[in-house]
C-alpha cells in the first residue's frame, strides 16, 4: 500500500487525501492496523479482523466505521449469503498518498501530518521488529532474500520527487505482479512482503 509519497497524475496512483478530517483519520494506530489487514485481505469482516488485531469486535467496528465515512473502505457485496455478515473491502487498491503543501495553510495541518506519519513510522517499525523477532522460524529461503538498505545520494528537490516516483512506479509493476499471479491460482511459496522506502533531507 502506497502511503506518504508525492501522487503522479494517473488514475491508477494512489488516492491523495487533501481533507484534514480525512488525515485525521490515520492518527489513530489502530485504524492503520485494520487498514493494512484489509488491504492484504482484499476483504474480511470486522470479527476476522479483529482476530487479527486482536481486539474487541465492537471497537473493530467502531474504527471500521470512521474509515468507511471517509471512503477509505467500503462495504463489499456479495460475500456471503447471511445479511447480518458485512464484509468490508478497501476502496482504492493503490492505497492513499498525502503531502505536506496541501495542509501548510491550516494552522493544525502540519500538526496533523506530523502525528500520522509518527503513527505511520512506529506501526512499520513494530512490524519490522516483529519479522527480527521470528525469523529463525522462516527458514532460509527467506532469510537469505530479505533487505534492509540506507542510501546516500546528493539531490535537488526535482530530483527527490524523481526518484520517489520512479521508486513508486516500480513497486506498484511489483504490486500487480504478485495479485495477477495470485488470482491466477499461482499462490505456492507466496507470502505477504513488506517494502518500506523512506526519503528525506539531512545535514551531517
Amino acid at each position: 500500500m502506497a502511503e506518504d509519497t508525492p501522487p503522479g497524475g494517473t488514475a491508477d496512483d494512489p488516492r491523495r487525501i487533501t481533507d484534514l478530517d480525512a488525515l485525521k483519520v490515520f492518527t489513530h494506530p489502530l485504524r492503520i492496523k485494520l487498514y493494512r489487514a484489509l488491504f492484504v485481505a482484499r476483504t474480511a469482516t470486522a470479527s476476522q479482523l479483529a482476530d487479527q488485531v486482536d481486539e474487541a469486535v465492537s471497537l473493530v467496528s467502531y474504527h471500521l466505521r470512521k474509515l468507511a465515512a471517509h471512503g477509505f473502505i467500503g462495504e463489499a457485496t456479495g460475500q456471503s449469503s447471511d445479511a447480518r455478515e458485512r464484509w468490508w473491502k478497501v476502496t482504492s487498491d493503490r492505497g492513499f498518498t498525502f503531502r505536506s503543501s496541501d495542509f501548510a495553510d491550516r494552522p493544525e495541518g502540519a500538526a496533523v501530518m506530523s502525528e500520522v506519519t509518527r503513527q505511520l513510522l512506529a506501526t512499520r517499525y513494530e512490524r519490522y521488529a516483529a519479522y527480527l523477532d521470528q525469523q529463525h522460524a522462516w527458514g532460509r529461503e527467506w532469510s537469505d532474500v530479505t533487505f534492509s538498505s540506507e542510501y546516500m545520494p546528493r539531490l535537488t528537490a526535482e530530483e527527490t520527487r524523481q526518484l520517489s516516483a520512479e521508486l513508486g512506479e516500480l513497486m506498484m509493476r511489483w504490486v500487480d505482479r504478485g495479485r495477477a499471479a495470485e488470482d491466477a491460482g499461482d499462490t505456492e511459496g507466496r507470502e505477504n512482503v513488506a517494502v518500506h522506502l523512506y526519503g528525506f533531507p539531512y545535514r551531517p
